[in-house]
Parts: structure tokens; C-alpha cells; sequence
């Protein structure tokens, strides 16, 4: 009975129900993003394809594309939920404002809603970073599909583990990061994007991102077998001082995720200072490198027995190589000429022995010209100093001693033919003044040099760029050997795209890789006590007879010059140009010094320059000033000495071929005489000529850097007078020619020593079209 009750219950029929149809009007819609990568078939090949799908839900339930309204049956209750365009479009348009817009082809991927795309991966990686957590904040729902391409992992830590050799010559650097708590060195990572897309690790590419736009980089890329497919997002902020410490930018086949490096490229640590990086050892390491960065010297006093009272910045220089001796590291001290560059280097000498570090002799090299200063300035500054002048035919017989001096002075021609003794010796210092002499690095000099065992080495120049940027890299090459690369890595890298080009990036990453090791100093930046310096050029015109020649000489050598360039092509023509310039000079400053036949009437018609040199001279004497007169040929020294002798007026020389150089400076520094004649190749270096007032520089040469140590002899520490430097350049000449360039390469010089940023110099087509231009308004 209980079971057919049951049944007749199931059988009654209920009475029909009425639907009710209500409409909503007051529900909003909710964002739903969905972000999704896929790839299409174009070209004839697969590329990716990266989109995000819009689509819009009113109480959970979603809205079709082009229907006004949300239909949802619910019981016998139809419900009408009204849709509400002008919020959608404030959505849609919140979308926009992060730099998407409506893709307009049809895309390979298959989701529900409205489809967006940005413009490029840059973009994407952006949106990635900051754009999803803020729509998320404004309470919209972000799906991010399997496989989305920039779907990456927060890194959760990044770091950097030293490991320092014993002895400290070198030390391994490892850099990398921390994520889902597993370690990931960058190294490999990064030479594999090195490898596989250069143009995005290119030094100009990574200098133009900015630090916030980041680089998509998948974890074990580059490895053999690697099979994550985790990917991470790093800002270019930290990508850039990575590059610049892995390798300078130019990454080697360094297989392993360490770097080897030797001791000096602690400096690199410092481009890692901007990092929150977490440190594993290295604690000698990065003080060194902290100290470089921020220029903390050792701060020390002049040492007790020192005759002179050090300027400031001569202290700072002091300071500065005790520095760089603690740390196990030479230098340039590049001084301008007359700040003391002798002085501050004796003084650091002297500290030494006090601090009975100088149990070996320091050894220093020079031009023979300078032995004479050197042992003046010992003497009178650091007579504590036992020092000794190797030079001359009877210096064998000093050979055994060495050791028993503090300071043993040597030059550049003696340095190859006593290497085999000076090698013997371990040196406390080792010392190259004028290190310009070095300059080029297969030179006997410059090899020997880099042959001889020393604790710290050292550089001193005025002009530690003269003419190209190879002139430093040598220098370097002896100080810190491999610092800046082999010869090939270095022009490459450096020279071709500063020299060439003018690349400023370039420029800019050289002058701070040697900021460390080069400690320079202008005159007008720290000896405030000098008097002004004015530079007056002093035109002068030709004769009418040097014209003829001019013009004679002009076109036979431009033809010569232009079938050498035809037939060598121009780098290697130089010699020829040069040597065709050459005479052109000498026609500018006097027709005998040419060797060619003249007439008697061109010969008559004088010197144009040596006419106005003399009615200079007479006029500048009378005021009573104190002169010294330069000029690169000691031909034409000898003609101003007749025109001199002519005139009974009372003069010096100094010229490569003067044995004594002490007595002729000491007769026009005592006023005995007030015109000092010197060719610019001896009087360049060494002297200090403080008594003139007045320089003139007869001829130009080309490198402005050669004609300022000139100068400088008379502009230097002690000059209380005013001084004026005259320069005579016939005018229309080649001399005007070479006044253009010098700018050229004092620029070169002023942009690596003194970090702008200019191109460099280089005897160019053009520049040698100007050369050879004939003289203006030539009489027919």
C-alpha cells in the first residue's frame, strides 16, 4: 500500500506555470582579460602572435558581442539584464590608456571578447610588469593563458659571488639571479643573447633603452640540454651595468658561469654599486673597487724632510699614487707641464723610504735630456734620496751596485741595451717620465720597458695623448697589461668607432675604464697663482719671391701626392704627404731652407717671416721683455742666429746637438741674455724657464700638444708674470691649414683625458685637398 501511494503521488500534474520576464538595470559589467599567445603562418614561416581578449560579464555571466542586453533564465523568471555601453567603453578605453588598440586582422588565437594587441615585446613586458596588477586593483578579472610568451617568474633575489685567488692576481665573478628559490648565473644567458640577437647587447642599442624597459630572457638559455621554459623580465637599469662588467660589452667564449678577471678589473665592480645585488665574498675586492669610484686616497702627510711645501693638489697627487701602491696598481700622473710632476713623484719616493717600503730601488726612465733636471730637483727636494745617474760610456761599472741606491735614472736609448742588467733587478718603482715615449709599443723601448719586474709602475705625462687613441692603449699595455684588451680587441672596440665615427658611447665607456688609473690636472683648474696666459697668432706675409716658390713647389707635389693616393691610397700615402708638406713648410719660413735651385731674384726677396720675426724682436726687446723662440728646424734657428749676429744682440741656444744644457738656461734664466733660441724637439721636455714673459713659436707643428710643452716652459709653478705666447703662420699657407687641425686633435686629447666626447683626428681626402689649396689672390 505504502508503494502505490507513492506512485498515484507521482502521477498528479501540476497546473502550468506563467514565465515572468524582468528587466535589470542597475548591474555593472566586469572586465574580463584574458592574455593569450599564439602563432601565425606569414612569409612563409611561423611567427608570434601575442593578443588580449576583452569580454565583459554582468553578475558572472557573459555578454555576447553585439547584443544589448544579458538574457538569463532563471526558474519561470526571464531576466533582461541591461548592458551598459558607456561603462564598457570607459573600460575599454582604461585598456587603451595602457597602449593597446583593436587588432584588426584576424588572429590565430581563439578566445571570446574583443581582440587587442600592443605594439612590441617592449610593450607587452611593460604591460606585464605594471599594467596587470592595476587593472586587477581596479577589480578586473586578468586570466593569463598557458604558454603566453610573457608570462615570467619574479626574480626573488639577485647576486654576486666573488672567489679571490691566493696572492690576489686574479679573482672569479659570478652574477646572477634568484628565482622560484634556484640559482641562475646570467653569464651564459647572456653570451647565448649575445650570440643570438647582438643587435639587442649592441653598446648604442642598450645606451638608448631606458632603465625601466626591460628584456625578456628564458632560464637556461645558452646551456647544452637546458629544458625550462621559465622566462623572467630585467630591466635595461640593471642590464647595462651587467654588460659593462661581463666583458666590456664585447663578451669572449667564456664557457662556465663565472668570469675570470684579473685584479685592476675590481674597477668594473663599481658599475655593479646601482644594484641591490646580495654579496658572497670578494669583501678586499669591492673596498678596492669603492675607493677607485669614489676617489677615498690614502691620506697622508708630506714626508718629514721634505724641501718644499706641496701645493694642495701636488698633496692630492702624493696621495693618489700611495693609493694606487696599496692597492697594487699603477698610473699616469697626468700633469700639465710646470705643475710638478717630478716633485710629487720624488715626495711619494721619499714616503716610501720613511715608511721603510723602499727596500728595493725605484728605477726611473727618461729622456737624456731630463737626467740633468731629475738629479737638480733630487738634490734640492729629497737630498735623503741616494741616487744614481746610469749614463754614459763608464755606467758598466755601476752595474754592481744598483742595489744600494733609493733612485736609479736611466733613458728610453739606454733602457733596451742594459736590459739584461736592469732586468736582474726587482724594482721597489718603476717610473717612465715623459711616457710618451712609449707610445709605440714595438718600439725597443717601450718592449724593454714592459720586461722589467717592478712592485708598482708608474707614468708621467703632460701629453699622454698626442696623436691617436694607440698612443694610451700603450701606455696601459705597460701599466696594467691587458686592461684595455690586446691591440686588435682595443682598436676595434675603441679606436675605429671614437677615431672614425665619433661614437660618443664609446668615448664615454673608455674615458671611465682609465678614470682610476689617470689622475690629471690643468693649469687653469689649480694653479689659480698663474698669471694669465694670452695666445696671439701673428700673421705674417709671404714674400713675393717665397709666393713663386710656393706655388712651384705646391703643384709639383700636389701631382706627386695625388698619384702616390691613386696608386697607395691614402693611409698609405702618409709618408709621401707628409714629406710634400714638409716643404712647403720650409718655403713658409725661409726659401733656404729648401734644397732646390733658386733664382737670384727669389732669393733677394728675403723671408717674409723672418722679416717680421726681427721687427718683433726689436720691439719686444726694447720693452725689455724676456723671450723664448721655438722653431722645429735648427736650419732655421741658424739663419735668425746670423740675422742675430748681424744686429749684436746677445742671445742662447739650445738645440738636440747642445752637450751642456745647464749653461745656456742658467745665462737667460740669470738675465745675462734675454732671448732664448731652442729647437722644439730638445727644449719640449725638461726646463724650467720661468724668466720669460713672452713665447713665439716660428713655425707650427702639427700636434698642438708638442708646441704647449713648449710653452710651458716658461708657463709653469714660480711664473709670476703674464706671460704671451706669439705664434707666426704665413698667411694662405699650409701653416693656416695646420692651425685648423690642431683644434681637430686637441679635441681628441681633451675628449679621452678629460671625458667630453668628440671624434678624433686623422690626415683625411679632404683634409689633404686643403693642404695642397694654392695660395689666395696669386698675382698672374
Amino acid at each position: 500500500m505504502q508503494f502505490s501511494h507513492r506512485m498515484s503521488s507521482a502521477t498528479k500534474v501540476s497546473p502550468p506555470h506563467t514565465l515572468t520576464e524582468r528587466v535589470i538595470d542597475d548591474i555593472l559589467p566586469q572586465a574580463h582579460l584574458t592574455l593569450v599567445s599564439g602563432k601565425r603562418y606569414t612569409n612563409w614561416k611561423y611567427e608570434p602572435e601575442h593578443r588580449a581578449a576583452l569580454a565583459f560579464t554582468y553578475n558572472g555571466h557573459p555578454a555576447a558581442d553585439r547584443n544589448p542586453e544579458v538574457l538569463i533564465l532563471s526558474g519561470t523568471e526571464t531576466q533582461r539584464i541591461q548592458r551598459k555601453p558607456a561603462v564598457e567603453k570607459a573600460l575599454r578605453q582604461l585598456l587603451q590608456k595602457h597602449g593597446f588598440k583593436k587588432a584588426t586582422r584576424k588572429s590565430s588565437v581563439d578566445r571570446p571578447g574583443e581582440m587587442f594587441a600592443l605594439p612590441d615585446d617592449s610593450a607587452w613586458l611593460a604591460f606585464v610588469r605594471d599594467g596587470i596588477g592595476s587593472l586587477r586593483e581596479a577589480n578586473w578579472h586578468v586570466d593569463i593563458s598557458d604558454g603566453f610568451h610573457f608570462n615570467v617568474q619574479p626574480v626573488d633575489e639577485w647576486y654576486a659571488e666573488v672567489e679571490e685567488e691566493s696572492g690576489h692576481q686574479w679573482f672569479d665573478l659570478q652574477l646572477g639571479i634568484v628565482v622560484n628559490g634556484t640559482r641562475h648565473s646570467l653569464l651564459p644567458i647572456l653570451l647565448h643573447l649575445l650570440r643570438t640577437q647582438p643587435q639587442l647587447m649592441d653598446p648604442a642599442s642598450l645606451a638608448q633603452r631606458d632603465d625601466d624597459e626591460q628584456l625578456l630572457i628564458e632560464l637556461g638559455a645558452g646551456r647544452f640540454g637546458a629544458k625550462t621554459n621559465a622566462k623572467v623580465a630585467l630591466p635595461y637599469g640593471r642590464i647595462k651595468p651587467l654588460m659593462a662588467t661581463l666583458g666590456e660589452l664585447y663578451l669572449g667564449d667564456h664557457p662556465g658561469d663565472s668570469l675570470r678577471l684579473s685584479a685592476p678589473d675590481a674597477a668594473r665592480l663599481n658599475a655593479l654599486e646601482g644594484i641591490p645585488l646580495v654579496w658572497q665574498g670578494g669583501e678586499r675586492l669591492r673596498g678596492f673597487a669603492q675607493r677607485l669610484r669614489e676617489s677615498t686616497h690614502v691620506q697622508v702627510a708630506a714626508p718629514e724632510g721634505l724641501n718644499a711645501t706641496l701645493r694642495p693638489y701636488q698633496l692630492e697627487g702624493l696621495n693618489w699614487m700611495q693609493t694606487l701602491r696599496e692597492l697594487e696598481v699603477g698610473g699616469i700622473l697626468g700633469d700639465d707641464m710646470g705643475l710638478g710632476k717630478t716633485l710629487q713623484t720624488l715626495a711619494h719616493l721619499l714616503t716610501e723610504k720613511q715608511a721603510g717600503r723602499l727596500d728595493r730601488p725605484a728605477l726611473a726612465v727618461m729622456p737624456t735630456s731630463l737626467i740633468p733636471n731629475w738629479l737638480d730637483e733630487a738634490a734640492r727636494f729629497t737630498p735623503q734620496l741616494k741616487v744614481l745617474a746610469l749614463h754614459g760610456t763608464a755606467r758598466q761599472k755601476d752595474f754592481v751596485r744598483l742595489a744600494e741606491y733609493d733612485l736609479v735614472l736611466t733613458t728610453y736609448a739606454l733602457l733596451p741595451r742594459d736590459l739584461e742588467v736592469l732586468q736582474a733587478q726587482v724594482w721597489s718603482v718603476l717610473i717612465l717620465d715623459e711616457a710618451q715615449n712609449i707610445k709605440n709599443p714595438l718600439s725597443k723601448a717601450a718592449q724593454a720597458a714592459r720586461d722589467l719586474q717592478a712592485g708598482q709602475r708608474l707614468c708621467l705625462s703632460g701629453t699622454p695623448l698626442e696623436n691617436h687613441l694607440g698612443e694610451l692603449w700603450s701606455q696601459f699595455h705597460f701599466l696594467l697589461p691587458g686592461w684595455l684588451g690586446d691591440s686588435k680587441t682595443f682598436n676595434r672596440d675603441y679606436r675605429t668607432p671614437i677615431e672614425k665615427h665619433g661614437n660618443v658611447q664609446r668615448m664615454q665607456h673608455l674615458t671611465a675604464r682609465i678614470k682610476p688609473f689617470l689622475l690629471r690636472r690643468k693649469k687653469d683648474q689649480v694653479a689659480t697663482e698663474l698669471p694669465p696666459k694670452t695666445e696671439i697668432v701673428h700673421w705674417v706675409d709671404l714674400s713675393d719671391g717665397q709666393r713663386d716658390v710656393y706655388e712651384t713647389v705646391r703643384v709639383a707635389m700636389d701631382k706627386k701626392v695625388r698619384d702616390e693616393i691613386a696608386r697607395s691610397g691614402v693611409g698609405r700615402s702618409q709618408i709621401i704627404i707628409l714629406d710634400a708638406l714638409l716643404k712647403l713648410r720650409q718655403v713658409c719660413c725661409d726659401l733656404r731652407l729648401i734644397k732646390m735651385p733658386l733664382t737670384q731674384k727669389a732669393l733677394r726677396s728675403g723671408s717674409g717671416k723672418l722679416l717680421s720675426l726681427m721687427e718683433m724682436l726689436e720691439e719686444l726687446l726694447s720693452e725689455g721683455r724676456k723671450i723664448l723662440l721655438f722653431s722645429q728646424f735648427t736650419s732655421m734657428l741658424a739663419l735668425i742666429e746670423e740675422e742675430l749676429q748681424q744686429r749684436g744682440l746677445g742671445y742662447s741656444l739650445l738645440t738636440g746637438d747642445t752637450t751642456d744644457r745647464r749653461t745656456p738656461v742658467k745665462d737667460f734664466q740669470g738675465g745675462k741674455v734675454p732671448l732664448f733660441l731652442i729647437s722644439l724637439k730638445a727644449g719640449g721636455t725638461g726646463l724650467n724657464l720661468t724668466a720669460a714673459d713672452t713665447v713665439i713659436h716660428f713655425d707650427p707643428w702639427w700636434n698642438p700638444a708638442v708646441e704647449n710643452q713648449a710653452t710651458d716652459r716658461a708657463y709653469r709653478i714660480g711664473q709670476n708674470k703674464p706671460v704671451f705666447v706669439y705664434k707666426l703662420i704665413a698667411r694662405g699657407t699650409v701653416e693656416e691649414k695646420i692651425q685648423a687641425l690642431q683644434k681637430e686633435k686637441a679635441a681628441l686629447a681633451g675628449a679621452v683625458l678629460e671625458g667630453g666626447a668628440t671624434g678624433g683626428w686623422k690626415l683625411e681626402q679632404n683634409d689633404i685637398e686643403a693642404l695642397f689649396a694654392p695660395l689666395p689672390n696669386l698675382k698672374s
